[in-house]
């Protein structure tokens, strides 16, 4: 059980459920405690659950001899989990997913038919592409969030301008990682962007990522005129700025799980930030 928990990332999927239930209950203007009580909403972040669960499965599924050298500690497929149980298991929690989403109306259910049908072809292809692996899991992390607005409330701009943030935080965070795993990457044949274009090109690409990330949420927040918005995501952006210091000087995998580990804690603090808007 232990081994399994740790294959659907069970960590990942509280925090999901979690930035999902502060979105409802503090950026949709008609939530109130009855939130609790809102079965629609709770089936809307099981699918989703769900979904990222299978996710986190096939790509494991697809990723065992690369994983055997980047992190040989976590190999779990083929060698604690038969590699059919595995495929089994994701189609059923893929299929629970979608399912559920029957239940919620089409808007919901395409983007869960679509979720699941990219994460197969993201773990099967895209992932050993240069930028079009990264792009998904982004766009995917930032649907978990729109989809709540196009759920409850579709012109609720401060929703978007977290799943931009999460867009962003989580392209830079999975290139991050790229650079961690060029060694694992590369003897498999891979084309990530750090093996397509060296180290020094893919720092020069987060760069650019940034700065797009910074002046799309300086627009945004502006157009919002909310203080509070202006105050958390000014102390997010100091450590935007310990990150680029310590990116600038990253040359080690270490350095690069770092930096990684940094992207999560503002990840994580921008979600908990939701609290104070």
């Amino acid at each position: 059980m232990k081994s399994f928990l740790k294959l659907i990332r069970w960590n990942n999927l509280l925090i999901i459920a979690f930035s999902q239930y502060l979105v409802r209950y503090f950026l949709i203007e008609n939530a109130t405690i009855s939130i609790w009580l809102d079965w629609r909403f709770a089936i809307l972040v099981l699918s989703t659950v769900f979904i990222a669960a299978g996710g986190y499965i096939i790509n494991d599924y697809f990723d065992v001899k690369i994983d055997q050298i980047n992190k040989p500690n976590e190999v779990f497929v083929g060698r604690i989990i038969k590699r059919r149980y595995a495929l089994l298991t994701h189609q059923i929690f893929s299929g629970i997913g979608v399912l559920m989403a029957l239940l919620l109306g089409w808007r919901i259910l395409l983007i869960n038919v679509f979720s699941v049908s990219i994460l197969w072809f993201y773990a099967s292809i895209f992932k050993k592409k240069p930028f079009s692996g990264n792009l998904i899991v982004a766009l995917l992390t930032a649907l978990s969030i729109s989809e709540i607005a196009l759920y409850y409330e579709p012109n609720r701009i401060i929703i978007h301008v977290y799943a931009l943030f999460a867009f962003f935080i989580n392209l830079v965070r999975e290139i991050i990682k790229d650079l961690e795993d060029m060694k694992g990457d590369a003897a498999h044949g891979s084309k990530t962007l750090p093996i397509y274009f060296g180290i020094r090109k893919t720092k020069q690409i987060i760069y650019l990522l940034l700065i797009l990330f910074v002046t799309a949420v300086v627009i945004l927040i502006n157009k919002l005129g909310n203080l509070n918005l202006w105050i958390c995501f000014g102390i997010l952006g100091i450590l935007l700025m310990l990150m680029v210091y310590k990116l600038i000087l990253a040359d080690r995998k270490s350095h690069f799980g770092q930096l990684s580990q940094i992207c999560k804690i503002i990840m994580l603090l921008g979600v908990a930030s939701i609290v104070f808007v």
